[in-house]
């Protein structure tokens, strides 16, 4: 059967325009006045935005993490996605020191078969760069289509690689047609400070925050960005927290340095007092980068209207505040790191970006969706409203308006970040490759109807 949605005002990140838009199968068939609407499903839009369905770049589900696992998994994360607008996913596949690429690719798949309802992909954890790793990455990008690999500068003797192995990656990452990803903190540093916080008898949630400066994120991008340079190569920083970040960033594209970076919405619309909540109750915002001074919100968003930064990813990476954050009562680095972003990541940049009055419709669609699709192999299947293009459609009301609450929301977990915020604009139908994910506010998806996106080689969007 065919679907005619008809009434709404079609956005991309180029275009405002008022059309009809007839799906056929899993694409879009014709964009128009006045089709042919014989035989078709016809969804009325009227006094609703079109857009594209959202690609969150940066998600963690069933992910291991400091002895305990992720609250969401790949059934519940990518259902509450779908409840936020979004449609498609890039998860991110650790691996471990010694074990190849295909095993721990293989891990993932497992995780994501049968479980996930909307589309999907994977970035790839580089751990170490010996010859037999930079031998299998040829395969991974060519067969897998996984075509970003991350490298963590933090977590020192857990996640964090050294220089020499993130600049082998960056010089194959070149060779290949992948874009590396970097969690730019100097972990050193960070590991320092920490272990001197504690032997001082700090340990509450606030000293996380207050063990990783923003001096140490913009050091190590800083770092990054250049030895991307050394080996012209391309770069993708992701969860920019910090104006000392931000400011790297803009220094390397000013060069012309192919370097890129990504926010989430937690930096956007939250600071570093919620760490100070009494009760422990701190512990619910304790991740990676923390959350910094207010002042920097307003620093990013500038730079995502600039365009010094590309895309705003949710970092989702849930645990419960009983009994997962909670480990770290008495020791904050016990505190499982991550928090419960990817069903509001859509509706906070709405709101907060567009209502207002930060950034365009047409800049919120870059920065949610397209930008996104360009720079990790996925446009023009996915990220835009064309002919031809995969018929993931959000159809949005704008005038809509609600509170964020742990009580309504539809992640896996015991609590919401943004506990309370009214944010403007609401989710009414998600649909993904031409068939309904959310149908007027009620999820009839169905675990498994996501498929795994083979991506395509970077190229400069």
């Amino acid at each position: 059967m065919s679907i005619l949605i008809r009434g709404g005002t079609v956005v991309t990140a180029s275009d405002t325009y008022q059309a009809e838009i007839l799906i056929q199968g899993e694409t879009i068939a014709a964009i128009g006045e006045h089709l042919d609407a014989d035989g078709s499903e016809v969804i009325d839009a009227s006094g609703c935005y079109v857009f594209p369905g959202g690609i969150d770049p940066h998600t963690h589900l069933d992910m291991p993490f400091g002895g305990t696992v992720t609250a969401d998994d790949f059934e519940s994360g990518t259902r509450a996605a779908a409840f936020g607008g979004t449609t498609s996913i890039i998860d991110f596949c650790l691996t471990n020191k010694g074990q190849s690429l295909r095993e721990a690719i293989s891990i993932w798949h497992e995780k994501a078969k049968g479980k996930a309802s909307i589309d999907y992909g994977f970035h790839l954890m580089i751990a170490e760069a010996n010859d037999q790793v930079l031998e299998e990455l040829e395969y991974v990008v060519a067969e897998e289509g996984i075509v970003s690999l991350k490298v963590f500068m933090a977590y020192k003797n857990v996640l964090q690689a050294d220089d020499e192995t993130l600049f082998k990656t960056l010089v194959r990452a070149k060779e290949l047609g992948a874009l590396v990803q970097v969690h730019a903190e100097n972990g050193d540093v960070i590991d320092y400070l920490t272990k001197k916080a504690l032997a001082e008898g700090n340990t509450d949630p606030i000293y996380h925050a207050l063990t990783r400066p923003p001096e140490a994120e913009g050091e190590a991008t800083g770092r990054a960005a250049a030895l991307a340079a050394m080996a012209d190569s391309q770069l993708y920083v992701v969860h920019v927290s910090c104006a000392e970040a931000v400011k790297r960033i803009a220094e390397a594209r000013e060069k012309g340095w192919q370097v890129y970076g990504e926010t989430c919405p937690q930096y956007l619309a939250l600071d570093i007092h919620s760490l100070e909540k009494p009760d422990f109750e701190g512990a619910k915002y304790v991740w990676s980068p923390p959350l910094r001074e207010q002042w920097n919100q307003e620093v990013l968003w500038n730079a995502l209207r600039n365009g010094i930064l590309q895309t705003v990813g949710s970092d989702q990476c849930s645990f419960n505040f009983k009994g997962q954050k909670e480990l770290g009562r008495g020791d904050f680095t016990k505190i499982p790191n991550g928090g419960p972003i990817i069903e509001d990541r859509f509706g906070v940049v709405y709101s907060e970006g567009v209502h207002a009055g930060r950034i365009s419709l047409n800049q919120f669609v870059d920065i949610i969706s397209t930008k996104s699709a360009k720079l990790f192999g996925m446009y023009p299947r996915k990220g835009t409203i064309a002919i031809g293009s995969d018929a993931d459609l959000v159809i949005f009301d704008p005038g809509a308006t609600r509170t964020l609450s742990a009580k309504t929301h539809h992640m896996n977990v015991d609590y919401n970040p943004f506990e309370g915020m009214k944010v403007h604009g609401e989710v009414v139908s998600v649909l993904l490759r031409g068939s309904y994910v959310i149908r007027e506010k009620q999820f009839v998806g169905e675990a498994g109807a996501g498929e795994f996106v083979k991506r395509a080689k970077f190229t400069r969007p």
